[in-house]
């Protein structure tokens, strides 16, 4: 995965492919008109968007909970379900107005949606489409449209003056500007029936990219649905949830600059711990472990030790591969099939199993090593050592293609201590990448180990942030 185009929806392309949208829409009758009551703010001067909307989270009793969601919780709500409601802008108690607004008739697609999704696609994650019924099984309600701010896109119509598109449909609508502003092919992506579109999303979002942006694209007539939305659960931070407004966050431009030139370290365990069916938990202490117990002492061990016995005994020259044993067959067997289950596991959106089958590799490689141990054998029967290291280092070339999908920039600096350019994902499996008589680079470290102190320093900022958040949100008893 590479990125292709940095976007926002507050580009011009993106106002006018939201205006359009709206517009079809409105002119073919999609729209319901309604007027309703809505949050306002007398301070302020102003109805307020649900974010701003801010009280008691009626499910876990945080009063902090935002109109649209509570962070502590994680519940999706809605600014009435909040007990106590107040302005973030002024911290004023609100009233309600009436206000005029279109809405989306999502009960009309009831009967789409559940055709699509509950007998179309069985074969979603169980948390997406377990999600996608209880929603279908309540029964949907229209949802507005557009709201009451100052900020946003202005609903293209007359007589709506002061009115703007709701970000939550105006955002998906993104999805789409952002491939125009990419390719002036962009209908290609989105309305080619031969295309298939995968919404990659966390939980939080599943009834967006389910249910309500669907019945747009729907409703318009001329988009293709999505094929997949592998929706993730919930990734916590040393046990409590990820909160950027409570800084309780690994920031990434942080992260950068105190581990410099361990991009693919991250990337390996949050694919490692990735919540593809649970939440799960990202610590300190195991980005260490799997960092110093996986990637140094399995995969950086194997890919070391079989490149330096290689600069020792056949000065960094790939030897030509003799006779093969029994076990050699087995071990070549082994990895021969590895393309096949890794495609089937990422074609299966399991990209943690993918990536376990990848170090898999690593493992075969690193027990082939302490099994035929040719640094014993170099005093008597070269031959032999020349053929374990050729296997040994077909294996680390297939090292560099397997992690290409989740350890990019480690595959690169792989490829250069093997001294290639390139390898194509289709030649995964093959037991002849190195040709023999092929010079290799210079060996290096491929992973270095975390210590301890570095470890620490971590977890002492997440406490500092801890302390913080707690000091914020001390209330002194009454006498």
């Amino acid at each position: 995965m590479s990125f292709d185009i940095y976007s926002r929806t507050s580009s011009p392309v993106h106002a006018q492919t939201a205006s359009d949208f709206f517009r079809k829409l409105y002119a073919e009758g999609k729209f319901v008109e309604k007027t309703s009551e809505q949050y306002y703010d007398e301070e302020a001067q102003q109805f307020l968007a649900d974010r701003y909307i801010v009280g008691t989270c009626p499910h876990c009793q945080n009063e902090k909970a935002y109109g649209d969601q509570c962070e502590k919780c994680g519940s999706t709500l809605s600014p009435d379900e909040l007990i106590a409601p107040h302005s973030a802008l002024s911290g004023s108690p609100l009233v309600k107005r009436e206000t005029k607004h279109w809405y989306l008739p999502l009960d009309k697609y009831e009967g789409f949606l559940r055709e699509w999704i509950l007998e179309g696609h069985k074969e979603w994650r169980p948390n997406v489409y377990g999600q996608c019924k209880s929603w279908l099984d309540l029964g949907l309600q229209p949802r507005a449209v557009s709201r009451d701010l100052d900020w946003g896109i202005p609903v293209p119509v007359e007589g709506a003056e002061g009115k703007v598109l709701y970000v939550w449909f105006d955002a998906p609508i993104g999805y789409i500007s952002a491939t125009k502003e990419l390719t002036p092919d962009w209908e290609r992506y989105w309305k080619d029936s031969g295309t298939k579109m995968v919404h990659f999303i966390g939980k939080d979002n599943i009834v967006f990219h389910c249910i309500v942006f669907p019945s747009m694209l729907k409703a318009h007539g001329e988009y293709i649905l999505p094929e997949n939305v592998p929706a993730n659960e919930f990734l916590n931070l040393e046990g409590d949830k990820i909160s950027t407004s409570r800084n309780w966050a690994v920031w990434l431009h942080e992260y950068l600059d105190e581990f410099p030139g361990k991009e693919d370290v991250l990337r390996y365990v949050l694919c490692a711990n990735a919540p593809e069916s649970k939440d799960n938990d990202f610590t300190w202490k195991d980005f260490q472990a799997r960092n110093n117990n996986e990637l140094v002492a399995v995969y950086g061990n194997f890919v070391n030790r079989a490149l330096q016995l290689t600069q020792k005994y056949y000065d960094g020259v790939v030897p030509a591969c003799g006779e093969l044993t029994e076990y050699d067959r087995q071990t070549l067997d082994e990895f021969k099939d590895v393309k096949a289950k890794v495609e089937e596991l990422l074609n299966a959106f399991k990209f943690r199993d993918a990536q376990k089958e990848a170090m898999n590799l690593a493992r075969i490689g690193n027990k082939y090593l302490a099994d035929t141990e040719p640094w014993k054998l170099a005093k008597t029967d070269m031959e032999r050592v020349g053929t374990i290291l050729n296997i040994s280092l077909q294996l680390v070339a297939n090292l560099a293609i397997a992690f290409e999908p989740f350890l990019p920039f480690s595959s690169d600096k792989l490829r250069k201590m093997l001294n290639m350019d390139n390898f194509d994902w289709a030649e995964l499996g093959q037991t002849d990448l190195l040709p023999t008589g092929h010079q290799l680079g210079t060996p290096e470290l491929l992973f270095e180990k975390i210590e301890d102190d570095v470890i620490q320093a971590q977890v002492d900022k997440l406490l500092a942030t801890k302390k913080a958040n707690e000091a914020s949100n001390y209330k002194a008893n009454p006498i």
